[in-house]
């Protein structure tokens, strides 16, 4: 089957990121171990969490915070349960882009807050209900229907990452993100869930994991809007490609066009 028709959107894979750097395992994990805080409180901010970065550090060194919700610190503690269980899957060879290991940080980081965790939609006790996406003044998205045992689910899964496979690991990561938040594999946490696999597949292969910056998380949900509006991913990716440590490196226009460039210049 055709990439885009297996992954339910398109993009200029011409545009894609070919040449990024490349490190040793153990030096990606130290790095990801190393900013976990702030992979953290990037992720909460994106999904509206008002902890400070000062309150996520001191709640992940195992000191309460004062003032907020449960549900609120929850989601602080699930997202940074999830990032460790990424890391000792990596570090024991255990990680893949599969339903599995998908499912599983699922299970982590939308505990008690999705209306169930860790299975696909339609294999767990709710079989009808269907979810959708808020898209503001756009109205709203709606995904493939929640079906007992989530037949079509599963289908568009297996069809998608095999598809992905032909991709280079910077091309499947950035895609495979956009293929879970499109597709709605769960009833909630699916753009934590994706990221996590994401920044699995980049790490298992010496690339840096990405994280959406706090600052840009106005910037990331009018582009996500765009996306599941247009089916166009070309935005969002190179969106996320500038969210990498060597984003100046690997957006770097191709040499024949920078020379054309230099020699166009006054």
């Amino acid at each position: 089957m055709n990439l885009f028709d297996a992954l339910g959107f398109c993009w200029d894979r011409s545009a894609v990121p070919t040449s990024v750097p490349a490190h040793s395992l153990d030096r990606v994990c130290f790095r990801f171990h190393k900013m976990l805080p702030e992979f953290v409180w990037d992720a909460s901010v994106l999904e509206g969490n008002p902890f400070t970065f000062p309150e996520v550090k001191t709640l992940l060194d195992g000191v309460t915070v004062g003032g907020r919700k449960i549900s609120d610190q929850e989601q602080v503690l699930n997202l940074a349960e999830s990032a460790k269980r990424l890391l000792a899957m990596l570090k024991s060879g255990q990680f893949e882009l599969s339903k599995p290991v998908f499912t599983e940080l699922n299970g982590i980081v939308a505990r008690k807050e999705a209306l169930e965790w860790g299975v696909f939609r339609g294999e767990g006790h709710e079989k009808n209900y269907t979810p959708d996406v808020g898209l503001g003044e756009h109205g709203r998205y709606t995904p493939l229907q929640t079906l007992p045992g989530a037949p079509e689910l599963n289908r568009v899964f297996s069809e998608g990452v095999a598809a992905l496979q032909a991709c280079n690991p910077f091309e499947r990561a950035t895609a495979f993100f956009l293929f879970g938040a499109l597709q709605q594999f769960f009833f909630d946490g699916n753009k934590r869930s994706s990221r996590f696999m994401m920044n699995g597949v980049l790490m298992s292969h010496g690339i840096d994991a990405i994280s959406v910056p706090a600052a840009k998380a106005q910037e990331f949900n009018e582009k996500m809007v765009r996306f599941y509006l247009s089916k166009d991913a070309t935005e969002m990716m190179d969106f996320i490609a500038g969210c990498h440590p060597d984003a100046e490196i690997i957006l770097q226009p191709p040499e024949e066009d920078r020379s054309q460039r230099s020699r166009m210049e006054p």
